[in-house]
């Protein structure tokens, strides 16, 4: 019957020390997001948080846990907005503006009919 329980602790005790490393990662990762706070700030909450790290981090938490949100919801849309960039650099031009250029050429007379069915073709692929 021990055994049972001490394999009970172990896994509670693994959980929150699994949690706790979490918790500990966000707060180190936010305080260098954070533009706003000073580097002689960052430096004693990182000295309180490896003197006394689970009274700092629930201080922090319970301090700056609000702005911790809104960075952190301020990076994702950052890092969304920047993909989407990304993306619409790599893919070029849409299928509408590919077939806008070949109507355009086909009006310079630069491009044949048959050329033109074939860009328009291409771009609806």
């Amino acid at each position: 019957m021990s055994n049972f329980w001490d394999f009970i602790w172990l896994i509670l005790s693994t959980f929150v020390f699994v949690a706790y490393l979490l918790i500990l990662f966000q707060i180190v990762a936010d305080l260098f997001r954070d533009p706003d706070l000073g580097g002689g700030s960052k430096a004693l909450w990182l000295i309180s948080l490896i003197f006394v790290p689970m009274l700092t981090a629930l201080v922090y938490v319970i301090v700056r846990g609000t702005g911790m949100a809104t960075r952190q919801r301020a990076a994702i849309e950052r890092s969304k907005a920047e993909a989407e960039t990304y993306i619409r650099q790599v893919a070029g031009k849409s299928p509408a503006e590919q077939i806008a250029d070949a109507k355009a050429l086909l009006d310079a007379g630069t491009i044949t009919q048959d050329e033109f069915a074939r860009l328009k073709a291409k771009a609806l692929d």
